[in-house]
């Protein structure tokens, strides 16, 4: 069982930065690849990045590719998702969410556990 919270979210500007922060409990959060996703009002939840178990490999979204950077801190069990030059689009509740697996998957179906998001919004 992994339990996940998540902070950093806020109201920024277009073009601004933020780093969002994902605490995981349990002693065994170097055995999950973890993942971030958004979710916007009306829309499905949808991929943004994910780490495998020990940080060597991501793979991200195309909408985020260049701009986000998902890290992890096996010591701290912490996944890091640092957002640079937000967009009004990226406007959105985002979930960090432990798959029971090393390797990454970029679909929701594969992760066992999520957090209950943290709010970012992107005014223009």
């Amino acid at each position: 069982q992994v339990q996940l919270v998540e902070s950093g979210g806020r109201l920024v500007q277009a073009g601004g930065s933020l780093r969002l922060s994902c605490a995981a409990s349990g002693r065994t959060f170097s055995r999950y690849a973890m993942g971030w996703f958004s979710q916007a009002p009306g829309k499905e939840r949808e991929f943004v990045a994910a780490v495998d178990w020990s940080g060597g490999y991501t793979n991200y979204a195309d909408s985020v590719k260049g701009r986000f950077t998902i890290s992890r801190d096996n010591a701290k069990n912490t996944v890091y998702l640092q957002m640079n030059g937000l967009k009004p689009e990226d406007t959105a509740a985002y979930y960090c969410a432990a798959r029971s697996n090393y390797g990454v998957s970029n679909t929701a179906y594969g992760y066992n556990y999520w957090g209950q998001g943290t709010q970012v919004t992107v005014s223009s």
